[in-house]
């Protein structure tokens, strides 16, 4: 296997659509803790540290919170395996899709309610002519 590539915080924010604030964020509370640092005592970053990063956005957009992923994080450290962190990570992702229908159900009933409402004003302004 070939030497991993080094970015500097830049660059790597730049390839992940990401500021480099959040990437200071996420190694200030832990998601991130690969880090090195060279001359300067300048971070660097790995090809593992990318990778990882990527993972964080997808549980982002996957509606994890940063406290989620800290105990994902926290469970692999302990472990150091994906067998004891992807079980969680599947209980999260359940309750995840839970909340979503419960959003999409109560959204269903606001419409419903809105429409009932949109015909009655129809109907008095009927009335009226």
């Amino acid at each position: 296997m070939g030497e991993e590539r080094q970015y500097q915080i830049g660059e790597l924010a730049s390839i992940l659509d990401m500021s480099p604030r959040t990437i200071r964020y996420y190694e200030e509370v832990g998601l991130l803790n690969s880090i090195k640092r060279v001359e300067g005592a300048k971070r660097v970053y790995t090809d593992q540290d990318l990778r990882r990063l990527r993972f964080i956005k997808r549980l982002k957009l996957l509606g994890l919170t940063l406290v989620e992923m800290k105990e994902l994080e926290d469970i692999y450290r302990i472990h150091k395996t994906n067998k004891k962190v992807l079980p969680k990570l599947l209980e999260l992702l359940d309750r995840r899709m839970r909340e979503i229908d419960e959003r999409v159900n109560n959204l269903k009933k606001l419409k419903t309610e809105i429409m009932s409402y949109r015909e009655k004003i129809e109907e008095k302004l009927n009335e009226g002519t």
